[in-house]
């Protein structure tokens, strides 16, 4: 399978690169050769880049998040649209707007006032309006619907941003940047590569050699779909485990509790005792004080006794 794509990115001229006095020397080791005065890219590195972002995409798409292909050079605007259709992601093929991430409320206002303006065209408002109103609400949604119709159904900020000619994009590529979202660049010999993470060295003036590179990533990105739904199945067909409501049988004591609702029972029955009988028994109990003081009469009437005595 390598061979035959290697095979066809030649034939499609993904290794011709730019003129040498137009490079980056950071793309020196995705450099094969130098023919005249062209850089010839090296294939091997363009295959290996291939592999590492199929691998990439397929684990973030499997993970529920989406994708989005940029592509405004007039050489990727067909193979852009074309793999987004393909996978069913989205994709930026016109005109990258300032702020399409960092500023992505805004960007779902404007979506939202593209679907005031349609049901307002539908319903037949539209026309009742002036002429000049109708002629300027119309422009409106025209303007709106190139730039915003391919990220339409894009409700959260994307798992991956995949671009071609990082030197064409780099605001889409300081955008994912801030904001911590990998990125994947189709990247030519005049490109950085420091300012993707997943660089794959081609030919980003060919259209076919764009059309190949993009294949495989939708390939790689409808994997991982496909792995989003295995999951979801297993977890429906997984029963939830509930915790029981049956009492235990064994205590902690190693003793058996069958008879625990019972004895609960008898404890919430058991009367307590009457008011006369703790009356009684607080009678019977002897205070302290009492016990240890002396009667003050015992003296004298020893006393007594003792002087009747004396006069007998």
């Amino acid at each position: 399978m390598a061979k035959k794509l290697a095979r066809d990115l030649i034939n499609a001229g993904v290794h011709f690169g730019h003129g040498t006095s137009r490079w980056n020397p950071r793309m020196a080791p995705y450099i094969f050769a130098k023919r005249g005065k062209i850089h010839i890219i090296d294939v091997k590195k363009t295959l290996t880049g291939i592999i590492i972002a199929k691998k990439l995409l397929a684990e973030i798409v499997s993970t529920g998040k989406d994708v989005v292909f940029v592509g405004t050079k007039r050489q990727a605007q067909k193979g852009i649209e074309a793999a987004s259709e393909k996978c069913g992601m989205h994709f930026v093929s016109q005109r990258w707007l300032g702020g399409m991430l960092t500023n992505f409320r805004t960007i779902r206002s404007r979506l939202q006032r593209l679907e005031q303006l349609e049901a307002m065209e539908k319903t037949g408002t539209l026309e009742k309006e002036s002429k000049k109103q109708a002629s300027r609400l119309k422009r409106e949604m025209r303007k709106i619907k190139t730039n915003l119709d391919g990220i339409r159904k894009m409700s959260r900020l994307p798992g991956a941003v995949i671009i071609v000619d990082g030197k064409k994009e780099h605001l889409a590529l300081a955008e994912a940047k801030k904001l911590g979202i990998p990125t994947v660049g189709i990247l030519d010999t005049d490109s950085d590569p420091d300012t993707v993470d997943v660089v794959i060295p081609a030919n980003d003036d060919s259209i076919r050699a764009i059309g190949l590179i993009l294949d495989q990533l939708a390939d790689a990105v409808a994997i991982g779909k496909t792995m989003v739904a295995a999951n979801a199945d297993a977890q429906q067909v997984r029963p939830k485990r509930t915790r029981s409501k049956r009492q235990a049988l064994v205590s902690a004591d190693g003793q058996i509790a069958d008879n625990a609702p019972k004895q609960a029972k008898a404890n919430e029955t058991k009367p307590v005792a009457d008011t006369a009988d703790v009356a009684a028994i607080a009678d019977t109990a002897e205070p302290v004080k009492t016990e240890t003081a002396k009667p003050a009469t015992v003296e004298p009437e020893k006393t007594e006794t003792t002087e009747a005595e004396k006069t007998e």
